[in-house]
């Protein structure tokens, strides 16, 4: 398949700083760098696309509607540092919701790779030649599912995920940064050198 090569960027604890669950829009901050991570792909002509788990709406936790409002927010403060997204995902569903609607095994929650799939059929996405940036092994676990490679970032939960695992890793990641932009600076070298 020929496509347009992407990098999935997590939301929580990869572009902005993860405190629980963004109940309001008070709480939402980008980290320092995300702007400049999603624009770095911006300007390398890949598709910078979202891909986020958002299982408070099944909880109850939030109305669905607050999804909106966040990711609104998060494409005005992009935005303000000459960043895009291209698309946006999320997976509403949890299969434990007291809420019929949400209660839901889908294969879009991470680490399944409905997200990314559906974001390649929609975008004409080459899931071989992309990539997936995650503070939670479950990040991984979706890119390898849907045939990408897969960044790993100690922002969010990810030092404490780093610390966990040590040297044991199940399936060590295939690119390890400090943050988004990290992660996005060795993607395009490792693309550089791969010709």
């Amino acid at each position: 398949m020929s496509g347009r090569a992407a990098v999935f960027f997590d939301r929580d604890g990869t572009l902005n700083r993860d405190v629980g669950y963004v109940t309001h829009l008070d709480d939402f901050t980008l980290l320092p760098r995300a702007a400049a991570a999603v624009r770095k792909v911006n300007e390398a002509d890949m598709l910078a696309i979202l891909a986020t788990n958002q299982a408070g709406v099944a909880r109850g936790y939030f109305p669905e509607e607050m999804v909106d409002r966040v990711h609104g927010k998060l494409e005005d403060e992009l935005a303000k540092g000459g960043a895009r997204l291209d698309a946006l995902y999320y997976c509403p569903y949890h299969p434990d919701s007291e809420v019929p609607e949400y209660a839901v095994d889908s294969d879009a929650r991470k680490p399944g790779p409905g997200m990314l799939i559906q974001a390649a059929r929609e975008h004409g996405v080459d899931l071989s030649k992309s990539y997936i940036i995650g503070d939670k092994y479950s990040d991984l676990e979706c890119g390898w599912a849907a045939g990408c490679r897969s960044a790993f970032i100690l922002t969010g939960y990810g030092r404490g995920t780093m610390d966990l695992y040590g040297a044991g890793w199940p399936r060590p990641p295939d690119i390890l940064a400090e943050d988004a932009y990290h992660a996005v600076t060795m993607i395009l070298e490792e693309r550089k050198r791969a010709g």
